[in-house]
């Protein structure tokens, strides 16, 4: 008897459904999650997708592929909305919303923690003591606004060690950017005074700000202090400055996002700008993969559940399209933040402008990733072409290694599909085997894919996940190639197509040549679009390889031999550092010297003693 599927299978499971608010889950044949839904009555939700008729080609596709659901009750819809997105972010169901986003958005802190506030950029957990403003839309955006806070009030960015350790100004203090509060240049109430300005700053109060400093300015300049009038005169031009670049000033939104979606051949955009006190925080976009036909509502609410699922929503949420259930969204989103959040779709006014540009901005930015993914496309087609590949490759690999003499060697594997480069999924590998020769790139080659396709095997056996290769790029010859299939062979795979990109004749870009196991090498045309399109990929492997190697290079560097003996923290190496003078002098010392640091007992001078001479 062969087991019901699709329509009949649902409505055998309507007998078993209440009217309970709850979370459903369609499954396939393997039992991989189609899709993941939530209803305020189960039963009524789900005799929808009983009906053999009246759905979109997508809904309909995703029914008939349906073998059995799950089901989850709750007790409110509210509870249901959150489980959902839980659901949805854990499994990333084919024929869901998703939002690929895995970067987290910096903020600006002034740290509170020293008696001269640092004013610095801050991404992750809020855990160090200060004042936090934000979300920024990127670094850039950041680093911009504190170049500004820097000129117009003068405030340190340095870390407390280097503030401690000043003995003269530094160039930040010349050049106008600092109040230089580790030498006394400043008390401790006037610099304190700065800090309340430019909080006020990033409260949206400039122009108050403004005002007092004109004030100032003329005060000192009728008591002739004219030096401190010029320095109020310098401040003052430097926050005109800032308030005549600012992209977009709103007068009457105080806090708010606005978000804007524009859907379009199947593809979606979603801009959102960030309005924190009445200035623009920069703005950022978003493509969330779609599962076909959704319509706007329901992407809107799809976006807005997991884009604030880590991050606290603003007062107000400006949208150029209302979301499915509105109420209900920003019931939790209000429950998320602790406050009421307002979710408005506004039709007129200053509001509605905002909205407008932003809508723009995401329709101009789909039109640019679908010329620039129809440019890739065709590349990928070209490759497939050029290699004989069975199909256009979804995810190319691309490995090379770096060192300096076999030193600090590293590998690196970047990867490239339909939609350019996926930076999330670069990847670094610290060379650990200590029986590698230095500069033996063949036993680094060996090590980074065997270390890469054992956690591809263990983490995704059956390939059933976007992780597997459909296409290896090795820089090398006939050699490396070699090597590599011979190292894949031995891991049981042997069915992702390899190919070697070595320098050709007199190493020139354009005379490369390619490789693949058991067939001559050829290469293409010198005009021709893949043969560049290879050339990036390279050159981009080659870049996140010596850029990895290079931070490790530093790293090392900057290692004190101090750091590996146990017990020793940062108060005793500062104390043996300056008794001593280097890391070396203290390995040199003898056990009386090194009873003689303070704080320095005679087993902690022994255990010290032994860990250097026990290496010489």
């Amino acid at each position: 008897m062969t087991a019901k599927t699709g329509h009949a299978l649902i409505h055998d499971y309507l007998r078993s459904l209440d009217r309970s608010p709850g979370v459903y889950r369609m499954l396939d044949a393997q039992g991989a999650v189609l899709y993941v839904g939530k209803a305020r009555d189960l039963r009524a939700r789900v005799s929808n997708y009983a009906r053999p008729t009246g759905h979109s080609a997508r809904i309909a596709r995703m029914i008939r592929e349906t073998c059995s659901m799950m089901f989850l009750t709750t007790r409110t819809e509210t509870e249901a909305l959150l489980l959902e997105q839980n659901l949805i972010k854990q499994l990333k169901p084919r024929y869901n919303v998703l939002l690929r986003d895995d970067k987290s958005f910096p903020n600006i802190l002034v740290a509170k923690a020293h008696d001269f506030p640092q004013i610095k950029k801050h991404r992750g957990a809020k855990s160090e003591k200060g004042d936090y403003y934000g979300p920024f839309a990127s670094a850039g955006a950041v680093n911009r606004t504190l170049n500004q806070l820097q000129r117009v009030f003068l405030l340190r960015n340095c870390t407390d060690a280097v503030f401690e350790s000043r003995t003269r100004p530094c160039l930040l203090y010349q050049i106008k950017r600092c109040s230089a509060p580790c030498v006394d240049r400043i008390s401790r109430e006037d610099y304190q005074r700065l800090v309340r300005d430019a909080e006020r700053f990033l409260q949206g109060k400039s122009t108050d700000i403004q005002a007092r400093l004109a004030e100032e300015m003329a005060a000192a300049s009728a008591d002739m202090e004219y030096e401190r009038a010029a320095a109020l005169r310098d401040r003052i031009k430097a926050l005109t400055a800032v308030q005549s670049v600012q992209a977009i000033n709103p007068r009457g939104v105080a806090e708010a996002d606005i978000v804007a979606l524009h859907i379009e051949g199947g593809q979606a955009c979603v801009q959102v700008f960030f309005i924190r006190g009445n200035q623009s925080w920069g703005n950022r976009d978003f493509y969330p993969r779609l599962g076909g036909a959704e319509s706007h509502d329901e992407v809107m609410q799809a976006f807005l559940m997991q884009f604030y699922d880590d991050k606290p929503p603003p007062r107000m949420i400006l949208l150029s399209h209302p979301p499915e259930d509105p109420e209900l969204t920003a019931d939790v989103l209000g429950e998320r933040a602790g406050r009421k959040v307002e979710l408005l779709a506004p039709q007129r006014g200053e509001k509605f402008e905002l909205v407008t540009n932003a809508l723009r901005n995401a329709r101009e930015s789909l039109a640019r990733r679908m010329s620039e993914s129809a440019a890739q496309a065709r590349l990928l087609e070209g490759l497939a072409e050029a290699f004989a590949l069975p199909a256009a490759p979804r995810r190319i690999e691309v490995y090379d290694n770096s060192h300096i003499q076999g030193s600090s060697p590293v590998g690196g594997m970047i990867v490239a599909g339909p939609e350019g480069y996926v930076k999330s999924q670069y990847r670094k590998f610290n060379i650990k085997g200590t029986e590698i020769t230095p500069g033996d790139d063949f036993g680094m080659m060996k090590e980074v894919l065997t270390r890469r396709f054992q956690r591809l095997l263990k983490e995704d056996p059956n390939r059933e996940g976007e992780t597997w290769p459909d296409l290896l790029l090795i820089d090398g010859g006939a050699g490396q190639v070699s090597a590599v299939e011979t190292i894949l062979t031995e891991l049981g795979v042997t069915d992702i197509p390899i190919v070697g990109v070595a320098k050709g004749v007199d190493r020139d870009h354009g005379k490369e040549e390619f490789h693949r196991p058991g067939k001559r090498p050829f290469a293409l045309r010198m005009n021709d679009p893949v043969l560049y399109f290879i050339q990036r990929l390279r050159d981009e492997a080659h870049r996140w390889a010596i850029g990895t190697h290079r931070a490790r290079r530093s790293k090392a560097a900057m290692a004190n031999p101090l750091d590996e003996v146990a017990g020793i923290g940062a108060a005793r190496k500062r104390a043996l550092l300056a008794h001593f003078g280097s890391a070396k002098a203290v390995g040199r010392a003898g056990l009386p010297d090194l009873q003689a640091v303070e704080g320095i007992s005679a087993a902690m001078a022994q255990k010290i003693y032994d860990h250097f001479h026990a290496k010489a």
